[in-house]
């Protein structure tokens, strides 16, 4: 008997962990027969969480959005940036870039949910690219068939989680970045106007607001109130003023008014040419700035971690399964 059992264990293993990710296609309807219920879990609880969300500005969907970029841009959309640390590897939660990023425990609920209907199926990284686009909807943006199928790693990236976009890079570092991943100028630029919503700490927008480069008087002097030169700790600033917890267009409308917060943000417009047009069409035409948006995160999710990477479907988010 206890032979048999662990056989059974053995297998089951063998069935959670691959060599590598890229094996199959995603597709939208992936979980059609081994958890149909896996979109409606999924928004449950993300409607459930943002409804409890008491903090002023809500965070829960803009933590999640923002959870889902960090976590592709490591070294794919693999759910690296949910394992926690051990005695035996860092995680990726330690990363600078990554201090700041919220929304584990929303995460966590979804997966132990889906562990309850459809035991050792669902993958964390399908539960960020469902969540993350749920969050957008939830916002008033445009909502998109996520493919799924992804697996999740086993092991952590932090070379790649310490070099995500910085709130400092200029335009040419932006390109040259998400080129790295397989993500155009347009991409970039759509993909960008997540930040439509959301908030920023002061140490990422001070240089940007003290340096009075490219930017606009008053919105600088009204930053500053909240973001002195030389303050080491400074609040928080939504990245739109106008409209900072609905998805729309108004990012596109800041920039060109020199009012972008992030100096990363200004960087994509100013240069003139076609990336100035792109940003003035995404600024007159919202709906072409989501339909470009929903295209972005498709592609953004489609990274795929490196073939090296030992992936598996984890039954804990936050560790690999042993």
């Amino acid at each position: 008997m206890a032979g048999s059992w662990v056989a059974l264990a053995l297998l089951l293993f063998a069935a959670l962990v691959s060599t590598a990710n890229g094996d199959h296609k995603l597709s939208a309807r992936y979980y059609d027969k081994t958890c149909p219920n896996v979109q409606r879990v999924v928004r449950k609880v993300m409607v459930n969480k943002v409804a409890g969300d008491r903090t002023v500005p809500p965070v829960v969907s803009p933590a999640i959005l923002r959870l889902f970029f960090h976590d592709c841009f490591a070294n794919g959309c693999d759910a690296s940036i949910l394992l926690d640390s051990t005695p035996f590897s860092e995680s990726e939660k330690d990363a600078v870039p990554n201090t700041s990023v919220r929304g584990y425990e929303v995460i966590d609920k979804i997966k132990s949910v889906l562990e309850h209907d459809c035991p050792a199926t669902v993958s964390c990284s399908d539960i960020i690219a469902l969540a993350s686009r749920d969050a957008v909807g939830m916002l008033g943006g445009p909502s998109w068939r996520m493919p799924l199928g992804r697996k999740d790693s086993r092991t952590a990236d932090m070379y790649g989680a310490e070099n995500l976009p910085t709130p400092h890079d200029n335009f040419t570092v932006l390109v040259s970045t998400f080129r790295e991943r397989g993500l155009n100028a347009r991409d970039m630029t759509a993909l960008s106007g997540a930040h439509t919503v959301g908030m920023a700490n002061c140490e990422n927008y001070r240089d940007r607001v003290n340096d009075n480069v490219n930017i606009d008087a008053s919105f600088a002097e009204t930053r500053r109130k909240t973001c002195p030169a030389g303050d080491s700790e400074g609040g928080m600033a939504p990245f739109d003023e106008q409209t900072p917890l609905t998805f729309d267009n108004a990012y596109y409308k800041d920039l060109i008014a020199r009012r972008g917060l992030l100096s990363s943000d200004q960087a994509l417009y100013g240069a003139g040419g076609r990336q100035d047009a792109l940003v003035e069409m995404y600024s007159k035409k919202g709906e072409m700035f989501t339909r470009d948006f929903a295209k972005a995160m498709v592609k953004m999710g489609n990274i795929s971690p490196s073939e090296k990477t030992p992936v598996e479907v984890r039954l804990n988010c936050r560790m690999v399964n042993w």
